[in-house]
């Protein structure tokens, strides 16, 4: 489970959902897929680097199609 306000660049793609929110492992990986245009990588902190890591490698089978 991921807890949408624990990520700042999450937050940002998830603009639509309750603050509190907190997402299945496939639904915070398919958020990341569909909305990466609007992820600052730039802005990734080593935190939200190591869920997007761990999202791809449990959810991705390796791969983030973005």
């Amino acid at each position: 489970m991921v807890r949408v306000n624990d990520y700042p660049q999450l937050r940002f793609i998830a603009w639509n959902r309750p603050g509190d929110d907190v997402l299945s492992d496939a639904d915070a990986f398919a958020l990341y897929e569909r909305n990466w245009r609007f992820v600052d990588q730039r802005a990734l902190d080593p935190h939200e680097r190591a869920l997007i890591e761990r999202l791809t490698n449990d959810v991705g089978h390796g791969h983030l199609h973005v």
